[in-house]
């Protein structure tokens, strides 16, 4: 049976959303057994006794990492917070998997320092899955915050590690793999981004070249890989743009008049079908590739239905065996 370890203490609906998330994944994931970690008297609010059976643990913690926390003095002074002591059941293979929606350079602390990094692999890098034009296929973008320094080194792994991913998790076939730049001719960009982008054409990895900021979401890559300084930036735009999009969209249509009403009314079935292929929530949570296990971080506003798809993202990757196949790559390169 896979085992996931799970601090149900982060995040803002925190443990309501997440107990309500694993009663609704257990039906589905059978063969998986769900470790909650937190202050039992919170958790016992919104978990009935006879929901728990074979397939739920409670494990009580008695502090919590806020987002206010600094991320690696919070996980060395509070070692029995939900989040330290679920990272030490994967650390010592009482799990197989993390996740949490509370601190992310907590949770990153976590990953690196407990847990720990796959044997090769100098810098573990943060990685969504993100909504394209291309509908559920999606693209993926790595590093996004996990170093605020970069090598052109980093890089290539990252590009390696999405890439097994991308076929592995995503089913896609031959990923095509592109660096993001602030233009399309190899010699552009900084000194990291231009040997970054020789290395990267050295690769066996199917390399398209640059990818530009406006490219970023048309489906052009399968796997963009950036330096984590940008890639946060990016990320942040791509979020903060589709917010403010919807909510233009949703004002204009709702507050001109009778006959705009009507037509969006008339136009609701299109509206909802882009809604959906911008939904987010469906490609799970953000994952911390080169860890010696899946960690994976849910968004902090997620409610049950993110948090429901981000458990069968996890139970994928270790049905797909993804983490062994990184350390098997990696170790061939020592």
């Amino acid at each position: 049976m896979k085992t996931i370890a799970i601090d149900a203490m982060g995040g803002e609906n925190a443990p309501k959303a997440i107990i309500d998330a694993v009663n609704k994944a257990k039906k589905k994931m059978t063969n998986t057994k769900f470790i909650l970690f937190g202050n039992e008297d919170e958790i016992f609010k919104f978990l009935k006794k006879e929901e728990m059976g074979q397939q739920i643990e409670v494990v009580n913690t008695t502090e919590v990492i806020t987002d206010s926390d600094e991320p690696v003095k919070a996980i060395r002074r509070k070692k029995d917070s939900s989040m330290v002591v679920a990272a030490r059941y994967v650390k010592e293979k009482k799990a197989d998997a993390l996740l949490s929606l509370g601190n992310t350079g907590a949770l990153l602390a976590c990953g690196i320092f407990i847990v720990g990094r796959i044997k090769g692999v100098d810098r573990p890098g943060l990685m969504p899955t993100m909504p394209s034009e291309k509908g559920d296929q999606g693209f993926n973008i790595i590093d996004v915050g996990a170093n605020a320094q970069s090598k052109p080194e980093y890089l290539i792994q990252w590009a390696e590690m999405a890439n097994f991913y991308a076929e592995k998790i995503r089913n896609v076939k031959n990923p095509k793999v592109a660096l993001l730049n602030n233009g399309a001719e190899s010699d552009k960009g900084d000194p990291l981004h231009q040997q970054a982008y020789e290395m990267l054409a050295k690769t066996d990895l199917n390399f398209i070249g640059n990818i530009e900021g406006n490219e970023v979401m048309t489906g052009k890559a399968d796997v963009i890989v950036t330096d984590g300084f940008t890639g946060n930036a990016a990320l942040k735009s791509i979020e903060g743009m589709a917010s403010v999009l919807l909510h233009m969209l949703k004002d204009s249509l709702l507050n001109n008049g009778l006959k705009t009403k009507i037509g969006a009314a008339l136009a609701k079935p299109a509206l909802n079908s882009l809604k959906k292929r911008f939904d987010t929530a469906r490609h799970g949570g953000a994952v911390l590739l080169g860890i010696d296990a899946p960690v994976v971080k849910t968004h902090g506003r997620s409610d049950e239905r993110p948090i429901y798809y981000t458990l069968l993202q996890i139970d994928k990757m270790l049905d797909q065996h993804l983490v062994e196949i990184l350390r098997e790559r990696f170790s061939k390169s020592n």
